[in-house]
């Protein structure tokens, strides 16, 4: 059992040490480029990821607070305003104010749209009734054009 531990203890720490190098971002590999890094910790089975875990990898946030390049493809916004869920609260806020704005307007349209359309119905209404009394007493229209529908 002692005699298994000494081959699997190194093993996993090389596979997490080659795993951890790939998933590091070249900026944050330190003194070596990651190529070189991947390369030691395969051909120097037992130290070379110790070395990695010990100095290859800055551990912390880069200094000059710029984020590392995987951070900035992680997305800190938001892709569609859709996804936003501020931006979908706005325009529910932004209908209720125009709900309530346009609500007076909307009646006074509709008002001066049925009273316009009134006015028209009874001009209709005045045109055929004179007509139809013209019929009656025998005389002709007046004008030869025909009333418009």
């Amino acid at each position: 059992m002692l005699r298994a531990l000494i081959y699997i203890l190194p093993l996993a720490l090389t596979i997490f040490a080659f795993i951890d190098c790939l998933n590091t971002p070249e900026d944050e590999a330190k003194h070596l480029p990651k190529i070189a890094w991947v390369f030691i910790i395969l051909l120097f089975w037992i130290v070379g990821p110790i070395v990695w875990l010990a100095a290859g990898k800055v551990r912390h946030a880069p200094a000059g607070g710029a984020p590392s390049e995987w951070a900035r493809g992680r997305r800190s916004t938001w892709v569609a305003p859709d996804d936003n869920p501020d931006f979908l609260n706005s325009l529910k806020d932004g209908d209720k104010k125009d709900a309530d704005r346009t609500a007076g307007s909307t009646q006074d349209a509709d008002r001066t749209d049925a009273e316009a359309r009134l006015a028209e119905r009874e001009a209709d209404l005045r045109r055929r009734e004179e007509e139809l009394k013209r019929r009656e007493s025998g005389s002709g229209p007046q004008d030869p054009t025909p009333p418009a529908a």
